[in-house]
């Protein structure tokens, strides 16, 4: 790599959500640890393809540049990762950029997440606790728990686990994985336990947890190291044990 001036990157285009996508290929000036996002600010600032053709910058999403926001996700090279973390001098050349195909497209490699956040909903991923008065120290969480808890919380809908699973398509109403995990998140949380039950029923529900083949492609690409699939198996074994609870009556009958 360093003895190349420019970094060839090849670009999935779309103009806009009901436009055609096609190929624009774009040449960069090369300077050591670039990462993809320094190579689409070139782009942005001089926006000539490899033609030398003027034309439009690239459009796509970033926010934080840490790893931290989820927002700068992409298919690079064929995998789904976020480009902020992508080093130039560590991918094949020419890059190849596309938006990731299990949302729709709104412009460019810009898309919709908003699937990822409807499924969250789905399974109620948060605790509700009014804030309109002082309700004092909530219940502690012990250690052991609350560490592997905090792998759990790292989750920033980047929606790269839902792009590499095969069971998340436009044919499927699969939630996806993340959601499952926070499902389990918010039920280990003393609070959030409260409503445990509300949780594993969105589970339950159409799209839910059953729409899982256990490819475990996800916990492979997870930016986070999630354990993906641990949540999984233990979302499969308490909405087994809540369904039993939903046939045979009450959580509180004795």
């Amino acid at each position: 790599m360093a003895e190349q001036k420019t970094v060839t990157f090849i670009i999935t285009r779309q103009d806009g959500p009901d436009s055609a996508p096609y190929e624009e290929t774009f040449e960069v000036p090369y300077r050591k640890n670039m990462n993809v996002i320094s190579g689409l600010m070139e782009i942005r600032k001089n926006p000539v393809n490899a033609k030398g053709e003027k034309t439009t910058p690239v459009q796509w999403d970033m926010n934080c540049l840490e790893e931290v926001c989820g927002a700068c996700s992409m298919v690079i090279n064929g995998v789904p990762r976020q480009s902020c973390a992508a080093l130039v001098d560590e991918l094949e050349t020419p890059v190849r950029l596309a938006p990731m195909s299990t949302f729709p497209v709104v412009r460019d490699l810009i898309i919709d997440r908003e699937r990822m956040f409807d499924a969250l909903k789905q399974v109620k991923a948060w605790i509700p606790i009014d804030g309109t008065h002082d309700l004092g120290p909530g219940p502690r969480m012990p250690e052991k728990k609350r560490q592997w808890a905090y792998e759990l919380s790292k989750c920033m809908s980047c929606g790269v686990c839902l792009e590499s699973c095969p069971n998340v398509n436009d044919k499927s109403n699969f939630i996806g994985p993340a959601a499952l995990s926070q499902a389990r998140l918010f039920n280990a949380h003393p609070t959030g336990e409260m409503n445990k039950s509300e949780r594993l029923d969105g589970l339950m529900q159409e799209g839910g947890i059953s729409g899982c083949g256990n490819a475990q492609n996800c916990v492979q690409v997870c930016p986070k190291g999630i354990p993906l699939t641990t949540s999984i198996a233990a979302m499969n074994r308490a909405t087994n044990i809540q369904a039993f609870k939903n046939f045979f009556g009450s959580d509180n009958a004795h």
